[in-house]
């Protein structure tokens, strides 16, 4: 995973997690399963994430599990499919609730870039997955690195917003400064579990209020 381009700011933060010999085994895990099986996203989009929202550009992370492992849909973003590919269902839910939230029109596309270029990580705890198989590259080093990733937020930025939708998100925020940053937690968005909470929950009406308090650009969770 040499080749594959992350942003200088990452590397600044997060540069050493590469040199360690867990990174070294994922990336011979994850070269061989891109050479012998289907696996997504592109080769190319691995660090996506990392490339449209710079470190310092952070302002609100969002956590997700896997990538989408259905054809064309991952593109390195949590929650994100590509152009003209349709919404799954936990995005729509996302969707409802922006609409009902922010009391605007719902967003009908569903790549998420510009969410991203406006300063939101959107975060796979595992960024790589084989076609049709989900979790099928957990456990093989992805979360130690995204855990890297989301400590070196919490220990060296102040308010950010981190929005942790479900159990999963929610552990693996344990490792956020709660007296630094702003953590707002709910259901996942997943049609098992949208209208046990995550439904009403105004994250995103909530997350530009505190981003005004702190003197900083709301994000336009409708401009895509």
């Amino acid at each position: 995973m040499a080749d594959v381009k992350i942003h200088p700011s990452w590397k600044k933060v997060v540069g050493e997690e590469f040199d360690k010999e867990y990174f070294k085994k994922l990336t011979q895990f994850v070269k061989n399963e891109y050479s012998t099986k289907t696996t997504y996203p592109e080769g190319k989009n691995i660090f996506r994430a990392f490339e449209l929202c710079p470190f310092e550009e952070v302002k609100v992370v969002i956590i997700g599990q896997d990538p989408y492992h259905g054809p064309k849909q991952a593109n390195g973003l949590c929650f994100s499919v590509n152009d003209k590919i349709p919404l799954p269902p936990s995005l729509q839910n996302i969707y409802k609730e922006i609409e009902t939230d922010l009391v605007v029109k719902r967003p009908t596309k569903g790549n998420l870039d510009n969410w991203a270029r406006q300063g939101v990580l959107l975060l796979n705890a595992t960024l790589t997955v084989r076609a049709n198989t989900p979790g099928s590259h957990q456990k093989q080093g992805w979360e130690q690195f995204t855990d890297a990733v989301i400590k070196a937020i919490s220990d060296k930025k102040e308010n950010i917003v981190f929005l942790l939708w479900g159990k999963y998100a929610q552990d693996k925020g344990v490792i956020i400064d709660r007296k630094k940053h702003q953590v707002l937690s709910a259901p996942h968005p997943s049609p098992f579990s949208a209208h046990s909470g995550f439904f009403g929950c105004k994250h995103f009406s909530k997350t530009n209020k505190y981003l005004e308090s702190i003197g900083e650009k709301v994000i336009n969770w409708t401009m895509l």
